[in-house]
């Protein structure tokens, strides 16, 4: 795998957390999101107009992939999917078939789920917000973010969210982060054991938020118009990483996860990171 130097680094005086510059991987796609680095040690992100999924050296992964998302692994190293277009969150299973895990809350299709992650008891959660209806009736008249427990239940824990859509869990996964992207912030919320949510707070404020991950040391990396924002655990702003498009999604990977995968519009771009993100 080839990659092209394409941009420099700018951060803020607070601190570096990335070293070097940043890297072209690969680009040619329609719109790329979802990027999560899989246990067999490859990088695989979504093609959501592609209906694909695709790896790092442009070989196709999975196609139809339900015009899936946001993806991540669950502890079986399983790959997850937010599959956008088909509204419904699903799991590949070692012989390559799939397995719907949710699409319907109380009877009624979910409206298109965005993105998830995978907490270390196998607890699933995910937002739902209208992206992916693309002027199909909505069935529910909120966007939701849930918690999908292992034996399988499907809870809401909020409605009241513009647009979720990235969330992430801090490194003692007791708090959630989610992105409301219309509502132009990231709230943190307190985790219980049983995956319920309180104690909602504003954590920041930024430009469009998307996708996200946080790394070992507790902060918040996500996607945002003017790059990727890098906040310390207390919400204030560490560092900026321009790209040359505008990102959408991002990823830690690599053998060590000090490798920051950035999915942007029409291609897919890295960055090395100073503090290892957390694998999923």
């Amino acid at each position: 795998m080839s990659v092209i130097v394409v941009g420099s680094i700018l951060s803020s005086v607070a601190g570096n957390s990335v070293s070097g510059a940043v890297e072209l991987v690969a680009d040619g796609f329609l719109f790329t999101e979802g990027p999560v680095w899989l246990k067999a040690g490859v990088l695989v992100f979504s093609d959501i107009p592609a209906d694909a999924i695709y790896r790092a050296d442009k070989s196709v992964y999975r196609k139809p992939s339900g015009k899936s998302n946001g993806l991540t692994m669950d502890n079986e190293g399983r790959l997850i999917a937010c599959e956008h277009w088909n509204r419904r969150v699903t799991r590949e299973e070692p012989d390559g078939t799939v397995t719907v895990l949710a699409e319907r809350y109380e009877g009624k299709r979910l409206n298109s789920p965005n993105d998830v992650v995978v907490r270390s008891d196998g607890a699933v959660f995910f937002t739902d917000p209208p992206y992916g209806l693309e002027g199909r009736p909505a069935e529910l008249d909120f966007a939701g973010v849930y918690l999908l427990r292992p034996d399988g239940t499907l809870r809401l824990l909020i409605a009241d969210f513009v647009k979720p859509n990235g969330l992430a869990l801090s490194p003692d996964e007791k708090t959630l982060y989610i992105a409301d992207t219309d509502g132009g912030h990231i709230r943190a919320f307190m985790v219980a054991s049983d995956g319920t949510i309180s104690d909602g707070r504003l954590f920041c404020n930024l430009p469009r938020p998307d996708g996200m991950k946080v790394d070992v040391a507790g902060n918040v990396w996500c996607t945002a118009e003017d790059g990727v924002r890098v906040m310390q655990p207390d919400g204030s702003l560490l560092t900026t990483v321009r790209c040359p498009q505008a990102p959408a999604n991002c990823a830690f990977g690599d053998q060590d996860f000090k490798t920051l995968y950035v999915t942007a519009r029409t291609a897919v771009y890295r960055v090395r990171t100073t503090v290892a993100g957390i694998s999923p």
